[in-house]
């Protein structure tokens, strides 16, 4: 018995086509045309090895040549694709930091393929005809949208408090409200932050409550800055109270002491009309006298990844010879795209319109709503075994930013018929494009908030495909 078990064994082993024998097939020649060969050759022995491992433990194997070439090219194809690729962001959350954060303008995008396609003055000066510096090309409009004497950008707003405090306090003492010593995504911690640059942290106040004269209580020789934090994604509330900005910098002006603002976010216009209040605009922060201040690039304000120091000219041209600003630098893709996206504020009705954080933030209920009908009729037409709902909702901005504003929007509701709406989930996410989304309770949630138009066509054969 057991004999003749091995002789069945060698004779289905003896089926198996060789390595060589699969790449002479015209699928093989095709895969060696579209596809660089050491992935071709390692798909292929990958499967030859699976099938002889699985004759040999007795296992049930389709040993087909369809099966075989199916599975080949399904490993050829993972193995030759990117891993960072695009997605559909479903979820209804705009500055979704495990998403990318925010996209960026089609501007911003034609600006990047140009320069990127060239070469360019990344650092030549063309007027003199001689070295020139990178920070050059955004300086002017960043003056000019918030007002500040100059500015710098580097590659996040980790790097730019990081730089600021090394080059203000290191080896002294920078005062700060216990109250804002914030802890954010990826536990960026602003006390560790502060004592990785150099400088002594000096706490005052308490949690929930900081007054002026606990700043100038503290104020001693060794005093070199008195740092301001946006509390960004957290708010303290009831019995509570912070010193203002313009308190802050008289008291800085009255003792000689430069005062920095980390603000986080960094929102370059006025968002009261939209029913936001308690987002401060970038140009009103510096008009108050602060010597430094800070935010991101890629949160509220819509450009690519980049940390920005705007401030008075003293400060930032001391920043600016720190030599660790040159490990900070940003290259010159970040800084096309980041021009590109400022350029879009000289006129903020523009911006509103052009900048798809804000597009996406700021759009009508109703828009959302025309959208999300849309996409419910296209899959009650194409999918019949699933329960598909249109729903009000709310979304939040993400990214840390606006944490107390729910933003009015309508979502697709989908309850499957046959599975699981974990396993819906998963599949989406395993879908090309991958499809992000939501689920709460029994139902998956597609926010048509974040789902742009040209996202459509994929989001509905993604979800058919899925339900299938």
């Amino acid at each position: 018995m057991v004999e003749k078990d091995m002789e069945e064994k060698q004779k289905l082993l003896s089926t198996l086509p060789s390595v060589d024998e699969i790449l002479r097939t015209n699928q093989g020649m095709e895969w060696l045309k579209n596809y660089p060969r050491r992935y071709v050759l390692e798909a292929i022995r990958e499967v030859i090895d699976l099938r002889r491992k699985e004759i040999l433990k007795g296992l049930t194997s389709d040993i087909s040549e369809e099966s075989m070439m199916a599975e080949i090219e399904n490993i050829i194809v993972m193995l030759s694709s990117y891993s960072l690729r695009p997605l559909i962001n479903a979820t209804g959350i705009v500055i979704h930091t495990n998403l990318g954060r925010s996209l960026l303008s089609e501007r911003a995008l034609e600006n990047i393929k140009k320069v990127a396609g060239s070469y360019s003055n990344l650092e030549y000066d063309l007027q003199e005809g001689k070295r020139g510096k990178r920070y050059t090309h955004v300086k002017r409009i960043l003056r000019e949208v918030t007002g500040a004497e100059d500015a710098l950008v580097v590659n996040n707003n980790a790097a730019a408090v990081m730089l600021c405090l090394n080059t203000l306090s290191k080896g002294k003492e920078a005062i700060v409200s216990r109250g804002e010593l914030v802890e954010i995504g990826g536990s960026f911690r602003m006390p560790e932050v502060m004592v990785a640059s150099g400088a002594i942290l000096r706490e005052v106040g308490t949690t929930n409550k900081t007054h002026l004269y606990d700043y100038e209580r503290a104020i001693n020789d060794n005093t070199a800055l008195i740092v301001k934090v946006h509390k960004s994604n957290f708010r303290v509330m009831g019995f509570s109270d912070e010193v203002s900005v313009e308190d802050l910098v008289s008291l800085g002006r009255k003792y000689q002491i430069p005062v920095m603002f980390d603000l986080g976010s960094g929102c370059l216009i006025d968002l009261k009309p939209f029913g936001i209040s308690d987002e401060p605009v970038v140009k009103d922060i510096v008009s108050s006298g602060l010597d430094i201040t800070t935010f991101s690039g890629d949160k509220l304000l819509g450009g690519p990844q980049g940390g920005v120091i705007v401030g008075k000219r003293e400060y930032i041209e001391r920043i600016q010879k720190n030599p660790i600003t040159r490990a900070m630098r940003i290259d010159k893709l970040t800084l096309a795209g980041f021009e590109a996206t400022l350029m879009e504020y000289i006129e903020e009705e523009k911006a509103i319109e052009n900048v798809p954080t804000l597009r996406m933030l700021l759009q009508k209920p109703e828009e959302i709503r025309g959208r999300a009908n849309k996409i419910a009729k296209r899959l009650k037409k194409e999918i019949k075994d699933a329960h598909i709902a249109v729903m009000a909702d709310s979304s939040r901005a993400g990214g840390g930013s606006l944490p107390e504003v729910d933003f009015p929007t309508y979502v697709v509701s989908i309850k499957p018929d046959n599975l699981s709406v974990n396993e819906l989930e998963e599949r989406l996410r395993a879908g090309t494009p991958p499809i992000i989304s939501r689920i709460r309770e029994d139902s998956l949630i597609i926010d048509a908030r974040t789902v742009r138009e040209v996202d459509l066509e994929d989001l509905v054969k993604g979800i058919r495909s899925a339900l299938s």
